[in-house]
This record gives C-alpha cells, structure tokens and sequence, in this order.
C-alpha cells in the first residue's frame, strides 16, 4: 500500500517543519516539500495539521487476569481504542506466577495479543527468582526480542519481590544488556496499613488512598534506587506519583545514575478526592495501584517531566467494568485495581501540557513518543519520522476539541475517569503501519494486523563496564 500525507507540518522531538511524507510498504519512504504522489497512491490531507510520530504507550495491560477477574478490553478492542487516540504502538506486560515459567508467559501472552490492532511488544515480569529464571531471561533476550523485565514491589503474597530477588534480577538485566521496570510501592507496608483500616471499619475505597500514602511509594522508588547503583545497574520506575519519588529520581540522576521514570497521564490531572465521591461504584472505579494524590503531586509530576526528570507517559492501561469492580463491595483491598486511559493521554498530555504552556510541541512528541522508543531501543523504527521509520503517524489538529465520554470512547468499559473533561488537542487522523486506520471519526482497525515488535538489547559489554566501574570506584565515581 502506498499512501502521501500531504500538506501537513511534520513535528519531531527536535524541530518542526513543513512537508509531505510518502509511506510505501508500512515504511516511510520519503519526506519533503510537494512530493508527486506514486501512481495508485492513496491522498491523505493534512492541510492545518500536524504530522507527529505515532504516540507509543509503555504501560498497558490488556486483557490482564487480576484480582479474581480479567481486564474488560483485550488485545483488539484496547489497541483500536489506542489508534482513535493517536497512539500506534503499546507495551504490555507478560506476567508468570510465582514458579512458573517466563518463557511460557510470554508465549502464552503472544497468543493473546495476535488480535492486536497496533503494534506491541512486552515487557515480561520476574515474580520469583532460582537459576531457571536467570536461564529464561537470557532465552527471552536472545530469541524473543524482549529487553524489559518488570518487578512488583507491592502486592504481596502474589507479585511482589523482595529485594534479594531484586539483587539478582537486575543484575542478571545488566548483563544481558536488558533494562528492570520497578512498580515501586513498599508491599509489606501496604499490607499492614490494609489490615489496619479494615480492623478499623474502613471498609470503602476511600481506604484505597489511606493503605498506600505517598510514602510508601517515595520509600520503595529510594531502595530499589539504591539498589540500582550497588549494581551499576539502570532502571525504570513506572507510574511515578508523588512529589517524594520524582526528588528521589532526579537525585539519582543528578548523581549520574541512570534511572529513568514514567507517570500516568491519570496522575497529571486527577487527585484523590474522587475516592470521596458519596456513590461507592463511582469512587471504586478510580481504584488504581499507585493511587491518586493530594493535588500538590501533580505540580511536582509537571515540573518532573518539564526539567527531564521523568522520561515518558503512559496509562496503566487496565480497565474493569462496574460489576467486576463490585467484587470489592465489602472489602477496598478486593476492588481490582486499573483504570483506563489509552484512548484519552495524548489529548490530556497535549491540552494540559501544550494548550497550558508547559511543554513544546517537540517537548510533546518527545513524551509521548521519542524517548519510549529510545529508553527500549527501538528508535528510530518508533518514535520518529524519519526515511526508513515505521509508517506510524497521528496527523494532529492542535486546534479542534472534543469532549470525553463514556458515551463516544472506543475503550471497552462502562466509566472513563476523564468523564466530561474537555480538551483541546485531538487525532484527526491515525495512520499505522502505512495505512489509515482512524479518520474523523472513522474506525477502520483490522483484527490481527499489528505487529510484534522485538526490541534488542543494548551492547552487554558496556553495560558490564558500567556495573565493574560502579562496584569499584570510591564514592560513586565512575572511572575512565
């Protein structure tokens, strides 16, 4: 298939300019001004618009088994929402139980994702540690294209890791050139502080907040950061959400570590008075792991992404319908946690960050985009738009504005915590893998047509220079 988005402004991390871009064979081909478009080639009109690289969203779960149920949109319903909002490719998350194997996970996790709309890749989870697991990193890493592996410090009694797990696993990551996500909350206190208010009659989600103060979040981000620098070792710190774990990142960084930190699109403009909301399944439905904050987070999460402090936005993509949600009626702790958001970050990204002044539109673009492709080593393939790049571009009307529903979102859901939001900033059109999937309205996703992306690793033998030079020079010097 051949297509020419024409008249557009092409938008970049780096700079902004006006030209044509021809995709052929899902590639783009060409960019520059007044492209003659090839015989046959389909004309897609971008006059007034800008042509951004397809976001990239690097924390979903879609069709996750959790907490007794499964998340309500799967590979194909979630993936489509994702392109009506401008985002082309997600990564999810391959979880093994406890002693089981990771290599099955991911397959079976592949079977599953063959539906997908867009293109994915998966970040596979190291729930328990023996040589076996150390094996089957090494196996993920050379024949499956995995570079990512995840780690739950929270949920304990069925995800979590404790820190010699963490030793291990992100020392094994290091040497296989391989990079370790953090869920960076501290289990153990959470567990006590849930017993507590259930011994205390708290018994609504607005216990939720209450189990899981910020805390809890800033105590865990510190160790397993310092748990990282012992090693040498870089990390990523998924939906980062207080004020207490972008200080401690941006210390680390500020130090030389390489630490890298996510927050949710969710977490920028939503605060923890919705779990004081009097109708119970209106506040359940906000029940997610980090929950939302105190207001003054979100200044510290702005200014976190604004100075480079935090790298990338994502969602946390798992959604649960209002009768799954019920299953916690009696009991917070037995809410499922997730929410949803796929479909809406870019616009929220774009309205409360461009429309307000706070980033540039290449400081967009880099966000939601560009430096999700380079922290998984997938860049320039993804996050750009380059000769040669993948043909994944959102032609974006910095102008329009829309209001969010549960009414007209494509999420497959029964709530949209951005409910009756409205924002300015939208996908006027998406186009992944070379074709037009989302025009002005229009939904034309095909079941099974995204790809799955392999990410290589980086080059292990600088990684180990890193790790030998972290483990032996005084003070946290790293010598030539």
């Amino acid at each position: 298939m051949t297509l020419l988005v024409r008249g557009g402004t092409v938008v970049t991390a780096e700079r902004s300019f006006a030209a044509d871009v021809l995709c052929e064979g899902g590639r783009i081909a060409a960019i520059g001004p007044n492209l003659a478009p090839p015989a046959g080639a389909e004309l897609v009109d971008a006059g007034g618009l800008l042509v951004m690289p397809g976001g990239i969203d690097p924390h979903t779960h879609m069709e996750l088994p959790f907490m007794g149920t499964t998340a309500s949109d799967d590979f194909f319903t979630g993936t489509s929402a994702g392109l009506a909002g401008g985002t082309t490719t997600i990564i999810d998350f391959a979880i093994p139980d406890p002693g089981t194997s990771l290599v099955d996970a991911w397959r079976a996790w592949r079977a599953k994702a063959e539906k997908s709309a867009a293109d994915y890749s998966f970040h596979v989870a190291v729930t328990w540690w023996s040589d076996a697991v150390a094996e089957q990193m090494g196996i993920l890493t050379r024949e499956h294209g995995v570079n990512s592996f995840k780690h739950f410090m929270a949920y304990k009694g069925a995800l979590m890791v404790d820190d010699g797990v963490l030793l291990h696993s992100i020392g094994r990551a290091l040497d296989l050139g391989a990079i370790c996500n953090i869920h960076a909350e501290n289990g153990d206190a959470v567990a006590h502080l849930q017993s507590k208010l259930l011994a205390a009659g708290i018994t609504g989600p607005e216990g939720h907040p209450l189990s899981r103060p910020p805390e809890v979040e800033g105590e865990a981000a510190q160790r397993v950061i310092a748990i990282a620098g012992l090693l040498g070792a870089p990390i990523y710190i998924v939906h980062v959400s207080t004020e207490q774990a972008t200080q401690a990142i941006a210390q680390a960084r500020a130090r030389g570590q390489r630490v890298y930190g996510e927050v949710l699109a969710q977490h920028l403009v939503l605060d923890d008075s919705v779990y004081r909301d009097k109708d119970w399944a209106t506040a359940a439905a906000y029940v997610m792991s980090p929950p939302f904050r105190p207001r003054h987070h979100q200044q510290a999460l702005w200014a976190g992404l604004v100075s480079g402090s935090l790298q990338t936005t994502a969602t946390d993509h798992c959604v649960f319908c209002a009768p799954q949600k019920a299953n916690g009626r009696n009991d917070f702790t037995k809410i499922p946690n997730g929410t949803g958001g796929v479909e809406d970050r870019m616009s929220i990204l774009w309205h409360h960050g461009v429309g307000r002044g706070r980033i540039t539109p290449s400081e967009f673009v880099r966000i939601t985009s560009t430096n999700t492709a380079q922290i998984f080593n997938i860049y320039p393939r993804k996050g750009s738009v380059a000769v040669g790049a993948d043909a994944d571009l959102v032609l974006w009307d910095a102008a329009a504005s829309r209001t969010i529903s549960v009414k007209t979102h494509h999420q497959n859901v029964d709530f949209n915590v951005f409910e009756g939001m409205e924002v300015t900033g939208l996908a006027r059109r998406t186009i992944a893998g070379g074709r037009l999937v989302w025009s002005d309205g229009d939904l034309r996703t095909v079941r099974g047509a995204g790809r799955y992306v392999e990410r290589p690793c980086f080059a292990p033998p600088l990684q180990a220079l890193a790790r030998r030079n972290a483990l032996h020079a005084p003070h946290g010097v790293v010598r030539d």
